[in-house]
């Protein structure tokens, strides 16, 4: 676990409790981070408040932990990029060498990996 609490924005979040991305949610929130769920149509998770696009969040970035695959994320680059996470964390299955490129030319650091077994391994 990270001895100092982040802002990680969860990209692709979802009030399904079967979907990783909520799990990753409920589990960042448990670890102490500030939690910032992004999604288009819901208002909040479980008392979480989700802002519905990434250009509403105003806070710095700690951490952007993406849960939309390489076509949905491939229209979010510029929105990735203005964001300025301090890392990107690619979860299983949203690899995408497009935003892999944008990361690296915008000094962005990123892995793949997944946030749930990172923060279980104390890796976060």
């Amino acid at each position: 676990m990270s001895t100092t609490p982040q802002t990680v924005v969860v990209l692709g979040a979802s009030p399904k409790a079967e979907r990783f991305s909520y799990k990753a949610i409920m589990s960042l929130k448990t670890h102490g981070h500030q939690v910032i769920p992004i999604h288009p149509l819901i208002p909040e998770i479980e008392g979480i408040p989700v802002i519905s696009a990434l250009d509403g969040v105003v806070e710095p970035v700690d951490t952007l932990t993406v849960y939309v695959g390489p076509q949905r994320s491939a229209e979010l680059i510029p929105e990735i990029i203005a964001l300025g996470p301090k890392r990107v964390i690619l979860n299983p299955g949203t690899e995408s060498p497009e935003l892999e490129g944008a990361l690296n030319a915008a000094g962005i650091a990123w892995l793949h990996d997944c946030t749930l077994v990172m923060l279980d391994e104390g890796r976060f």
